[in-house]
């Protein structure tokens, strides 16, 4: 038989498949391997299922599970605080924010307790403190938060005033809502936990009451204003006015200090005198009489004798003349 009617071997046939079944097992190896280990963030927690059911929470870090399905991981960021905003929206948060020109009425727009309409928005952080409930208890959180939220506010502000929604009554309802949104949540045990509640602009109906309004808002901005320039001023005078008070009494302090100890030296050097005088009258007497006539003549510049028993003056000797007469003579 010719070697063209023999027939031909596929070349390679045996090889090929076994080429195959290697790459699909080590695609198969690869594949677990990768679904292994997953990678956990600082700001994140990873909740873990087994078959569908939850088994383990683990924190930040790499961390094993078992592949091909039957372990499943889901990243939870449960220290990043989240926001949601209703009235408006925010499209590029940021330093600048970029806000969506739209209006939202169906949420912001409200009823008053005193029967008037009025337009909030407000925006409120929670952060999720249970990553295991807020997978699990709740089919969609976010609608739930929204909801849970927009129920809050409208109740507060429908048992508030026009006026108070506008001004003083504004932190309050936004602290209760906080308060009243937290307790609901846990009832739903929906794992967050609401930080800030803030109305972001509140605005009367539209018109000529809201340029009124506008007023009144603008009127209480110079009051507040005034209020803290006076608290300024009070903060800078208070403590110069104490500082004055403060030297005057440590001055006032210091003459009483020297009027004591002079007095109390005048009255050592009296007693000392005193004991003087009672051991020898007479001359502690006379001793006394110059000194005191020393002192009343000591800054005089001329000396005059008089006599007693005579009504005028008796010139009896000019010294100083005297003195320079001879002082002349003798040159």
């Amino acid at each position: 038989m010719s070697d063209e009617n023999r027939p031909k071997k596929k070349a390679g046939g045996t090889i090929t498949t076994s080429m195959i079944i290697l790459i699909l097992v080590g695609l198969v190896v690869l594949g677990g391997a990768l679904s292994t280990f997953f990678q956990v963030d600082a700001t994140e927690q990873a909740v873990i299922t087994r078959l569908g059911r939850y088994n383990r929470t683990k924190g930040a870090g790499l961390h094993f599970k078992i592949p091909f399905g039957i372990e499943q991981h889901f990243i939870v960021p449960t220290e990043l605080n989240q926001s949601m905003s209703f009235g408006y929206r925010a499209l590029e948060p940021g330093v600048q924010t970029v806000y969506d020109t739209r209006d939202y009425p169906e949420e912001s727009v409200m009823l008053t307790g005193d029967i008037n309409i009025i337009d909030v928005e407000w925006v409120i952080q929670f952060l999720i403190t249970d990553p295991q409930n807020w997978l699990f208890n709740v089919d969609d959180p976010y609608k739930t938060i929204s909801d849970i939220s927009k129920s809050v506010i409208n109740r507060l502000v429908g048992d508030e005033s026009l006026n108070a929604v506008l001004g003083p009554a504004r932190p309050a309802i936004e602290d209760q809502a906080r308060q009243d949104m937290n307790v609901i949540f846990d009832d739903y045990e929906l794992g967050i936990n609401v930080t800030t509640v803030e109305l972001k602009n509140v605005l009367p109906p539209s018109g000529r009451v809201e340029e009124a309004f506008k007023d009144v808002q603008d009127a209480q901005q110079d009051m507040e204003r005034l209020i803290n320039e006076g608290q300024q001023a009070y903060n800078t005078e208070i403590p110069r006015a104490r500082g004055e008070k403060e030297r005057a009494i440590q001055t006032a302090q210091g003459y009483a200090n020297e009027r004591v100890n002079q007095a109390e030296g005048d009255v050592a050097r009296f007693i000392a005198v005193l004991g003087e005088y009672s051991n020898d009258p007479d001359t502690t007497r006379t001793r006394l009489y110059y000194e005191m006539v020393e002192e009343v003549f000591q800054d005089a510049e001329t000396t005059n004798l008089i006599d007693r028993d005579l009504q005028n003056f008796l010139p009896l000797l000019n010294l100083n003349q005297q003195q320079g007469q001879t002082q002349g003579g003798t040159q």
